[in-house]
């Protein structure tokens, strides 16, 4: 088994709650893998994604009719076909029609969870059987134990970390999220589902409870972001409403989104949700998706845009976090994702079939959920100190949210780390198995909350400040004097300045006569000009961390030698 960080540890007043204190849940329903299923609409995406202009005139040119989100930050209409013509019909013509870079049926992805097999549905007829990891006195709490988030708190408590979770809305009611929710945003297109502050389903609560619950309230659970706040935001799981959601949260300013959902790579991705993700990429958001919850090498999309195939053992790779889900023990699930389009892992079950308890602990609406009334029923539902707003579920879904706010707290933490940046940091700091690096099994590796912003505290990534001034001296010469200041975000450490390069150019001929690296600290240095010549004078600093302050675009100083 593997060893773990919090077994010699004192409890944490309010966080660990007993599993054996808890009514003994069983299983959990999910659906069955499926193909993506059609809506009938298209969604026209404009050659330039900046200007849909030509996608409307297409779209009124061929006759068909607006339905579902616009977004013109990615160029995107969504449209049904006119009458009497086909779906296809209507995206062969769209699609040759000037000014429109694609036309594809939209369709609708599913939601990550665990496979509805017998074997994972059925009660273990023995509570705490051989097949279980964990002993009795094992926390409630254990994935944010096992993965290191008190360390994480101890270094920030994510006051200002925003995650965006799009999923079947939130029962914002629940005292665990009430709190907790900056936006509440219904990107639903076909189906209503009820506003976004409500959830009929249970994974939306679930999901967004794991991310940013309430921490340290002395009710239910702790959420992995602490103090994190959440843009929900209600999606019917079309591709236009995917995408519409992606933007609307990145505009919102979200320093990482949560998808726990996906398809099963069938299809190539949609046009809409590539341009979605590249736009929150580009604008430094962090994006998450769940892996399959399938033992299977496709993870689909939107897993598979963000890790495509072969991209996994590159570090530097992908432009976000494809997540499966690992068991207490560090192993990956043994329904979950694996392969080359697996970024790392974070724990989304306690083990495989006839473990107990089955799943990771989260937030349950009030109203029965979409587990509980399946044909089997989850029996899913527990309660805590009375309360039985919670519940079991176990996947990669679980697994995601983890990540997602964890992502948040590193990137509040340390506003100059990229987005990019928090992906390879993330990978980088996993907790890896034997072998160490990169493997089909876990990715990078497992999830290490405290690694990673102890990390993101001790990574500088902002340039040094300098100035350089220039003081015209008896007989031609020019007295060099500079400052430097290295500065860092307030719970970041800064390196120190290292070295200041500084540079003096003859104005009249634009030539370089000083070049010259000093110690930050020096007192100043002279250099023999030409009287009534005119110098410009520049510096340019560098840090111990490796960075370098911008090229400067004009001149410190100007001064003309004297005779």
């Amino acid at each position: 088994m593997r060893s773990s960080r919090w077994a010699s540890s004192p409890p944490l007043a309010g966080l660990i709650l007993l599993a054996g204190a808890l009514a003994a849940p069983t299983a959990h329903a999910t659906d069955a893998p499926a193909q993506r299923p059609a809506t009938g609409r298209l969604l026209v995406l404009a050659d330039r994604p900046s200007d849909d202009g030509a996608a409307r005139a297409a779209v009124a040119a061929a006759g068909a009719r607006r339905s579902g989100p616009a977004v013109p930050q990615i160029g995107l209409v969504t449209v049904r076909p006119r009458r009497g013509e086909t779906v296809a019909q209507a995206a062969r013509r769209l699609s040759a029609a000037p000014g429109v870079a694609a036309a594809q049926p939209e369709r609708r992805m599913r939601l990550r969870e665990l496979p509805n097999d017998p074997a994972l549905a059925l009660p273990d007829p023995v509570a705490g059987t051989p097949a279980s990891p964990l002993p009795a006195e094992t926390p409630l709490a254990w994935p944010l134990l096992q993965a290191g988030f008190p360390g994480a708190w101890d270094v920030t408590r994510g006051e200002q970390a925003l995650v965006g979770v799009i999923d079947t809305g939130v029962d914002a009611s629940h005292p665990d999220l009430a709190p907790k929710i900056a936006h509440l945003v219904d990107q639903q297109t076909t189906i209503s589902y009820g506003p976004a502050g409500t959830d009929d389903d249970g994974h939306g609560t679930h999901v967004a409870s794991l991310a940013c619950a309430a921490t340290g309230n002395g009710i239910g659970i702790a959420g992995a972001g602490h103090d994190c706040r959440l843009v929900i935001e209600k999606t019917d799981l079309t591709d236009g409403s995917i995408a519409a959601a992606i933007v609307d949260a990145t505009d919102r300013g979200v320093h990482a989104i949560n998808m726990s959902f996906g398809d099963d790579g069938s299809r190539p991705a949609s046009v809409a949700i590539r341009r979605a993700l590249q736009y929150a990429a580009e604008r430094d958001v962090v994006l998450v998706a769940a892996a399959a919850d399938e033992p299977v090498r496709e993870q689909g999309d939107p897993s598979n845009v963000l890790q495509p195939t072969g991209s996994g053992p590159d570090i530097e790779a992908g432009i976000g976090l494809s997540v499966t889900a690992a068991t207490y023990d560090g192993e990956r699930a043994p329904f979950a994702g694996y392969g080359s389009q697996i970024s790392l892992a974070a724990y989304g079950t306690t083990g495989g079939p006839g473990s107990a308890p089955p799943g990771i602990v989260g937030a349950f609406p009030l109203a029965p959920t979409r587990f509980e009334r399946a044909a089997r029923p989850c029996n899913c539902r527990t309660s805590i100190a009375g309360d039985s707003r919670y519940g079991y579920l176990a996947g990669t879904s679980m697994a995601a949210p983890q990540v997602a706010a964890t992502a948040a707290l590193v990137r509040a933490l340390n506003p100059d780390l990229s987005g990019r940046a928090v992906v390879r940091l993330l990978k980088r700091t996993a907790e890896r198995g034997p072998g160490r690096g990169w493997n089909r099994e876990l990715g990078w590796g497992v999830l290490d909350a405290e690694r990673a912003l102890t990390t993101a505290r001790e990574t500088d990534a902002r340039p040094p400040d300098s100035r350089a001034s220039a003081t015209a001296l008896a007989g031609g010469r020019v007295e060099l004097r500079w400052s430097v200041e290295d500065t860092a975000p307030p719970q970041v450490r800064a390196s120190g300045a290292r070295a200041v390069e500084l540079v003096v150019v003859r104005l009249r001929d634009r030539r370089v006569v000083v070049r010259e690296r000093v110690p930050p600290s020096g007192r100043a240095r002279t250099f023999e000009g030409r009287a009534g010549e005119r110098y410009g004078v520049l510096s340019r600093a560098f840090d111990r961390a490796g960075n370098r302050e911008p090229r400067p675009r004009r001149f410190d100083d100007v001064v003309r030698a004297r005779k």
